[in-house]
């Protein structure tokens, strides 16, 4: 069943909406509606991974569940609260703090979305051969396929606000979920939309600190935890998967000591005695293999004091965009244009 999508003037009246099976509308605590897509649990085996058990998107507090729920759109913000609405330009220009504010504050099991889950659904698009395209080639369009363009909702950004015959860029956004179905997960319009380009997404549960990969454990994120820069929280993880406090000796780590810091993620590679345990490859943050589906998606990861985790890929990373984009050099802090997130929700 297709989506029927709405404009902008439609606001946040779903009555022209017409959901797949797969997709829900669920509401916030103030009532408000988000367009969700459910992912039913699956295993480490069905994503072609070794390792036991279910994959860590779907451990939350120590027990399994059953779904989780990914926001369908690149995500708005209204009234500080994120939303998940087709035909939007999506929310950018804002920090990692403040878009997990904006999607804790709807309410319980409600947070941003997990570098676990975006790995989850990552995994799953290269199991099934369905790695999905998006706007990445600056002209609202695919790098790879230069025929399929999204609906262009630019936004105009002046080089110089007090004198605009300075000159401006169009910023080339396009509409959420509004390019052909090979632009949603599952190449279906049933899926989730712009994983690959328009903008870049922050994405909960990673850091790197002075070069050592840490992680909030699971997908404990999840739960809205605390993931400051001081938070206990954060693991570490060594060489046989195992979560371990930061600074343990033999933890995986970026740089000559370990997983090289920049190139296309399919060429990654880990320093001699070495050892990337299941779990760091289920996160997406080393690959599997070095399978031509990875296609030339790119990754950055910088070493020096606390650096965040953003996913995707942006309108002009052309085809280093896709679903295992991963950079991992920006303090939190970091607020650019070409930058946004999305919401999800697990039941607690």
């Amino acid at each position: 069943m297709d989506i029927k999508l709405m404009t902008q003037a439609d606001g946040n009246s779903l009555s022209n909406l017409v959901l797949p099976p797969n997709n829900e509308i669920i509401v916030d605590d103030l009532g408000r509606p988000s367009v969700m897509v459910k992912i039913p649990k699956f295993t480490y085996a069905d994503v072609g991974l070794s390792g036991s058990g279910v994959h860590p998107a779907f451990m939350v507090n120590g027990q399994e569940v059953p779904y989780i729920y990914i926001s369908k759109y690149q995500n708005i913000v209204e009234d500080g609260r994120a939303y998940s609405l087709p035909y939007q330009r999506p929310k950018h220009t804002i920090n990692f703090d403040q878009a997990k504010a904006a999607c804790e504050a709807k309410g319980e099991g409600w947070h941003l979305m997990t570098n676990a889950e975006w790995a989850a659904i990552a995994l799953w698009c290269k199991k099934n051969d369905c790695m999905p395209y998006g706007n990445n080639n600056y002209s609202y369009g695919d790098y790879y396929n230069t025929s399929e363009k999204g609906a262009p909702m630019p936004e105009r950004v002046y080089y110089n606000p007090d004198n605009p015959d300075d000159g401006w860029d169009d910023i080339p956004y396009t509409a959420t979920g509004s390019g052909p179905k090979s632009w949603f997960h599952n190449n279906d319009f049933s899926g989730i939309a712009d994983l690959n380009g328009n903008v870049y997404e922050w994405v909960g549960g990673v850091r790197v600190k002075n070069g050592e990969l840490q992680v909030i454990q699971d997908n404990n994120s999840a739960m809205g935890v605390d993931e400051s820069a001081e938070s206990t929280l954060w693991k570490a993880i060594n060489q046989s998967g195992a979560y371990v406090a930061p600074g343990t000796s033999g933890t995986i780590k970026y740089g000559s000591a370990g997983i090289t810091t920049s190139g296309t993620f399919k060429e990654a590679t880990a320093a001699s005695g070495v050892t990337i345990p299941p779990l760091v490859k289920a996160l997406a943050l080393f690959p599997n293999d070095a399978a031509d589906t990875y296609r030339d998606d790119y990754y950055y990861v910088s070493t020096s004091g606390e650096c965040l985790f953003y996913r995707g890929g942006n309108y002009v990373d052309n085809g280093g965009a896709g679903v295992f984009y991963c950079i991992g050099s920006s303090p939190r802090s970091y607020a650019g244009g070409d930058l946004g997130f999305r919401s999800a929700f697990v039941k607690l």
